[in-house]
């Protein structure tokens, strides 16, 4: 079964001191439709950063990016999700 691997850019929506409870609040709510693979921190401007968020999904799941781009712009404090990279993996 093939897989794909999604790379998002999220954005939060003012400076974020705890970057650890944003990154668990996305596993959370992502559990059950995807897999997080890994976080990466990427310097925006004055102190903002943005989130990185490698995504593991089945190649066969309709409408899951959908959902996951739904559930991720719901959370409170991101404020814009980017897809940057979808690549599909054995």
């Amino acid at each position: 079964m093939a897989r794909v691997m999604v790379s998002l850019k999220i954005f939060p929506s003012d400076i974020v001191a705890d970057m650890n409870g944003l990154k668990e609040t996305i596993k959370e709510s992502l559990e059950g439709k995807a897999t997080i693979y890994k976080f990466d921190e990427e310097p925006v401007a004055f102190g903002l950063i943005a989130l990185i968020v490698h995504i593991l999904i089945p190649e066969e799941a309709s409408g899951t990016m959908d959902e996951v781009e739904r559930r991720l712009k719901s959370i409170d404090g991101i404020s814009e999700v980017e897809v940057l990279v979808s690549r599909r993996i054995a």
